[in-house]
Parts: C-alpha cells; structure tokens; sequence
C-alpha cells in the first residue's frame, strides 16, 4: 500500500464499496458528520471497515480572538471517538465572530499575542480530544504589516509550546510563494523534520484580480506540476508522510483522482533514502 488518500466524497462511495483501491486513508470533514445518524454516517461505518480515517475540521476557529465554541468542540470530540480515526486536523486560522461562523478561512497575524492564543485554543482542543491534533497551514492573499513571526517558525513554535503535529498543505505554500513572495524552499527548511503528520496537495487556479495575477486554492483543479515538485521536495525533507490528494470542487470521477494518488505514491517511492526515512518516521 501507498502513503496517499483522498477525500471521501458521496459521488464515491459505491465504487469505493464494490472496487475498495488501495489507498492509504480516506478524509472526512468533521462538520458534515456531526449528527447522530443517517445515511452519511452508515457509509462511513462501512468504509471504517476498510480504510484508515483522518477527519479534518474547518470550523473550530483555532485563530479566533473568541473562545472556542464548546458545543462544536464537544460534536468533535463525540465523532473523534466514535470513529477513532488515524489523524485529526484543523487549519491556522479564524471562521467565527460573534456567535457567526464565516464560509472561509480567515488568516491572522502572527504575533507573539496570536501565538499565545491559537496556543491555548490548540490545549483546549486536545484535552477534550485526548489525542494530539494536527494544524495546517493556510494559503495566503495578504501579509499583515503586525506580524512578529514568519508563518513557518510561528507553526514551528506552535508543535514545540502543544505537541501539535503539522498538517503540511504544499499547494497552500506554493499559492502563498505566488501572493505574497514565500520562500518555499525556506518554508520548509523551517519546519521540524517530526512534526509533519500529514501532507495535503491539491490544485488551484490563477485568476486577474485589480490587475494582478493571484492564484487562488480552490481544490478545484488537477495538482500542477510546481506543487508536485513541492511535493517531492517535501518528501525528501520529512520521508514519506501520509498524503491527501484534496478535491472539494468540480469533484472528477474517481479513476482521475486514483491517477493522482499514483502519481504521490510513485514520488514517494523513488525517493532517496526512502528506507531509512520510512523506519525513522515508523
């Protein structure tokens, strides 16, 4: 078996059922599987059955100056334990004000306040998960002025002050170097070697906005071929990590998204030490 997964998705699911591919793990987020029942929920019994889970949350608002909501970090917590997944993960950043959850995902600035902060919320988030949890970075259309830390080291400091893991999102870190002038290279060469958990690539789409070209991470495109050499940079650097090939639009059919999944699992498996590398990471 590969190191690499994809996002469960309905349109998926018989085929998943009748053909079970070989793939490293399936994704869910934790919002969409936040009741008691259902047909969502039978799938997934069943598919828990034959693949590892990571669930994936993009509404607790990590980087929010609010306190947590408790009741989504309770639903969290119930789903958590009732699927025991392999991984669990939330992004950097903030969705809620005032009792109103946002359809995004919100940056911050990285001060030493904000460190502080997103620091407490990820305690709160593992004492009631009892589990360590991973944080992934974002992309980026802006840099705020404020900032004390550079992205990388800020995560950085947030896995040394919690034991929190990384959820590394290179299509975010290429989107970033694109927006704002990130240094890649260096991004990575700033994360610890054992706090990568969990590597997302996705696609994303280069739009006109005021007369400057941006790329936006939509999820909605085939990975480029800059994000795969990402990639391979990021595997050379952390060992072969478990990968989540992300699609969440213009969903293909399911032999696209396996075609990618092969195309990780073959750089993953030319990769220079990758022994040695695979027993460190074990």
């Amino acid at each position: 078996m590969g190191i690499t997964g994809i996002g469960l998705k309905a349109r998926h699911t018989a085929e998943l059922l009748a053909h079970r591919p070989s793939l490293r793990f399936l994704e869910v987020h934790a919002e969409n599987y936040m009741g008691a029942g259902g047909p969502a929920h039978r799938w997934l019994t069943v598919l828990r059955e034959a693949y590892p889970l990571s669930i994936h949350g993009v509404g607790l608002s990590l980087g929010g100056a609010e306190p947590l909501d408790a009741d989504h970090l309770a639903d969290l917590a119930a789903l958590v334990n009732r699927y025991q997944p392999e991984l669990v993960s939330e992004h950097l950043a903030w969705c809620r004000i005032d009792g109103t959850y946002l359809n995004d995902l919100l940056p911050i600035p990285y001060t030493d306040a904000s460190l502080s902060l997103v620091a407490d919320h990820i305690d709160q988030t593992q004492t009631a998960l009892r589990r360590h949890i991973l944080v992934e970075n974002p992309s980026s259309y802006m840099a705020f002025p404020e900032s004390d830390w550079d992205e990388a080291a800020f995560l950085a400091e947030l896995a040394r002050r919690t034991g929190c893991g990384i959820l590394l999102d290179v299509n975010n870190i290429h989107v970033s170097a694109h927006n704002i002038g990130l240094d890649a290279k260096a991004y990575l060469a700033a994360l610890p070697t054992g706090a990568v958990g969990e590597i997302h690539v996705a696609g994303h789409e280069p739009v006109t906005h005021d007369g400057r070209a941006v790329l936006l991470d939509t999820h909605g495109a085939p990975v480029t071929a800059a994000v795969w050499d990402l990639y391979r940079q990021a595997l050379t650097r952390f060992g072969p990590v478990p990968t989540l090939v992300e699609r969440d639009a213009n969903i293909p059919p399911l032999a696209e998204l396996l075609s990618e999944v092969a195309t990780a699992d073959g750089i993953a498996e030319v990769l220079p030490g990758k022994d040695a590398a695979h027993a460190h990471a074990a």
